[in-house]
């Protein structure tokens, strides 16, 4: 398994601007961890930087990025991972995440589109993810994506990841509600797709909600309440890899933090759940 800091634990929230203020006034003790995509925080200073400074001081923070586009045409954006690796140094960060996934093709796409799962898109995602790891000096922390068609499928999504992993040493973000998602989209057994992957170098996990579109059409949003079967699927997880740092992303359709950070405390008590039922077994 990775190695995950000792401070980096638990249940985790994705920062969002209009949280700032609300989150330096909440209780400190409410969540373990922030996410922050670096996209929107490069060179950001005044009120809001002063703000991010304050909170980093009480949570460790984790990056997560939108825009690093390992899977497309396009050059890798060095610019912007010597900026990542700036604000990693700065902030005392340990861990950048991104989608497996692209969102550029002769300019920004404003979307996360599947590459091909194929031998040779694989061994081409794994020479950027080395390049970008030689940038950023740690693994690369790569997050199974949501997805709505296959433009080309030689490889199975499990084995592409794991294909992926295999070449380059990555570590995973398992996003729990991404699997739901896909599992209800294309038809496969959610939890024999945790079995097929490299569940040991899962670092942290996602978990989020989404809309129904229709019974077996479900997008991923992240603009509503996480449903019981995601809960349950994350439950399943855990009992693979144990009770990792989780974090609830929510980026739109903000409800008060209040509401929030009721689902950060379900995330947290998901995890003693795991911790109270494999102490049980052991014993």
């Amino acid at each position: 398994m990775p190695d995950v800091s000792p401070r980096f634990c638990g249940a985790g929230l994705g920062l969002r601007r209009a949280l700032l203020r609300p989150l330096l006034d909440a209780d400190s003790a409410a969540v373990d961890f922030l996410e922050v995509a670096p996209e929107n925080w490069i060179g950001v200073g005044g009120r809001y930087g002063r703000q991010l400074r304050q909170l980093a001081e009480r949570y460790p923070l984790v990056l997560h990025g939108l825009s690093l586009d390992i899977g497309g045409p396009d050059p890798l954006d060095f610019d912007l991972l010597r900026n990542v690796r700036a604000l990693m140094d700065e902030f005392g960060v340990a861990v950048y995440s991104e989608h497996l996934s692209y969102c550029a093709a002769q300019g920004h796409l404003y979307d996360l589109l599947p590459i091909p799962f194929t031998e040779e898109a694989m061994h081409y995602v794994a020479a950027r993810v080395r390049r970008v790891q030689d940038v950023i000096g740690c693994p690369l922390v790569l997050e199974n994506a949501s997805y709505y068609a296959q433009p080309q499928a030689r490889m199975s999504e499990a084995e592409f990841i794991s294909a992926v992993q295999c070449e380059t040493g990555c570590e995973l973000l398992l996003d729990v509600n991404n699997v739901y998602v896909n599992s209800i989209n294309h038809g496969y057994d959610p939890i024999g797709f945790l079995q097929a992957l490299p569940l040991h170098c899962v670092h942290y996990m996602h978990i989020a909600g989404h809309y129904d579109e229709a019974p077996d059409l479900k997008v991923d949003t992240h603009g509503a309440d996480v449903i019981d079967p995601v809960w349950d699927l994350l439950g399943r997880a855990y009992a693979r890899t144990g009770p990792l740092p989780t974090l609830l992303e929510r980026d739109f359709n903000l409800p008060p933090l209040s509401s929030l950070l009721q689902e950060v405390a379900h995330i947290r008590q998901v995890q003693r759940s795991f911790a109270v039922s494999n102490a049980t077994a052991v014993g």
